[in-house]
């Protein structure tokens, strides 16, 4: 048991470094293009509008996609034969066709009764995401991690190229936003067809099977009102900025989102690796011990990475960012904070993908929505873009506290008595972050809340990072 133990962590970390590789090497081009934009787009209502068409976008990518990056990958990984994986691929790209030609339909109705600035750039921008997410986890589920990786880091380097031709050189202001993410993706399209050849080699029109149609529907579609619930959760905040605050404190938390998106990208590389881990070691015999070790050891990570994170960029804020959107630098822990909650509540979630048992995800996100417009109704008219925060803090305060009652019928958590240190030391960094204003405070809080968190942080936990240190 103990080899095999050592076998899954060796692999978890494996999937997390290959997985890092592509992440954050994506994530740091559109972390170095926040400054570039703010510099040539210094009219924070326009920046605000752009940030209003991507996050309506982003609503009607589960309509679109119809969830199926969620059931592609996830059937895609319990098959063993290449027909198997034609029939699934096949499935999902003619649905991706059909729904892609409704759309565009759809557009060109609304094109004739109203007047939508950046309408046929927001259509474009749809349907290029929404191929790429399908395809890149069809691409993930059929075994090719590397070309996954590799893509996200293609359409992010080809993100900063077209932006500086766009933006910097033609200067097409937010058009040139629009057309750069329209054109890295499909370049990130071609060289995953190019490598992969998924139509010539999965991909057979004829090819049907209502039996496995009726269960990757059965799968993504209960979390299709689950997708919309998190999209109100987490997007609608800028509706209420932008009618209670306006425009421009909309393109000021977005400058801070932009930010934040470095944590979340962070989350998401040990999403990826987690979400193939456990599906694989859900039948495992010590399975509760082992998910147990998982989920502690992942709330020392958060921590020690929000504090690193969230104090170094304020030390840095001053010349990464035009003065237009210095006050966004305020936002940036208590965001942090909240990324956390979500990344934890993200990590019970697992328990439903394991069991199959996707429905039962909806309860806790419509719950979770709920509380989420109804506060922000309320929070921002008062307590403006501290409003929003707290809201989204409580949130997923109220996720994560359902997820955990509800994952005792999958598997049974056991929070460590040490495990509480960081996150007590989580909490009182909101304040030091806030009273702290000089750099020379900032650097000393650091380093006395980071020898904390090392000197608590598990023996197994530190001993597997030291070999990892050791070997790279």
């Amino acid at each position: 048991m103990k080899g095999n133990t050592q076998n899954r962590i060796d692999k978890f970390l494996k999937d997390i470094g290959i997985y890092a590789i592509g992440n954050l090497g994506s994530k740091l081009i559109t972390f170095m293009l926040v400054p570039l934009y703010t510099h040539y787009i210094t009219n924070t209502d326009e920046f605000g509008y752009y940030d209003i068409c991507l996050t309506v976008i982003f609503l009607f990518i589960p309509f679109v996609t119809l969830q199926l990056r969620d059931g592609a990958f996830r059937f895609l990984l319990d098959c063993n034969t290449k027909r198997d994986k034609a029939q699934i691929v096949s499935f999902v790209y003619r649905t991706l066709i059909t729904s892609i030609s409704i759309s565009t339909i759809i557009a060109l109705i609304i094109s004739f009764f109203l007047k939508v600035e950046y309408l046929w750039y927001s259509l474009l921008l749809l349907c290029v995401m929404s191929l790429y997410e399908v395809i890149t986890q069809v691409t993930r589920g059929l075994g090719y991690t590397k070309v996954f990786v590799t893509t996200g880091i293609i359409s992010s380097f080809c993100i900063g190229i077209f932006s500086i031709l766009f933006v910097v050189l033609l200067n097409m202001g937010i058009t040139g936003i629009f057309l750069a993410n329209i054109f890295a993706r499909v370049v990130a399209l071609i060289y995953i067809e190019l490598r992969i050849k998924i139509i010539a080699n999965y991909f057979h029109f004829n090819i049907k099977n209502r039996a496995l149609k009726h269960d990757i529907l059965k799968y993504s579609l209960p979390l299709l009102p689950g997708v919309i619930c998190w999209w109100l959760t987490g997007s609608s905040d800028r509706f209420f900025i932008e009618h209670y605050l306006g425009l421009s404190y909309n393109g000021i938390y977005a400058v801070a989102l932009r930010f934040t998106s470095i944590l979340q990208t962070l989350v998401t590389i040990f999403y990826q690796a987690w979400q193939e881990t456990a599906i694989r070691q859900y039948e495992s015999e010590d399975r509760n011990k082992f998910f147990s070790d998982m989920f502690n050891g992942y709330i020392y990570i958060l921590s020690i990475i929000l504090l690193l994170y969230s104090f170094g960029l304020k030390l840095n804020y001053f010349w990464l960012i035009d003065k237009s959107y210095q006050e966004s630098v305020n936002y940036i822990y208590i965001m942090g904070i909240s990324t956390m909650l979500f990344a934890i509540a993200a990590f019970l979630d697992m328990g439903y993908q394991c069991a199959r048992d996707t429905a039962r995800t909806l309860p806790a996100i419509i719950l979770a929505s709920i509380v989420n417009v109804v506060m922000n109704y309320f929070m921002v008219q008062k307590f403006g873009i501290y409003g929003v925060i707290t809201t989204s803090i409580v949130t997923y305060g109220v996720l994560l506290a359902y997820r955990l009652h509800d994952m005792k019928r999958y598997f049974k958590l056991k929070l460590y008595r040490l495990t509480w240190i960081p996150i007590f030391i989580t909490v009182i960094s909101a304040i030091a972050f806030h009273i702290c204003n000089i750099w020379w405070q900032d650097i000393i809080y650091i380093t006395i809340m980071l020898s904390l968190l090392i000197i608590a942080i598990p023996k197994k936990l530190l001993n597997k990072i030291s070999q990892k240190l050791h070997h790279a």
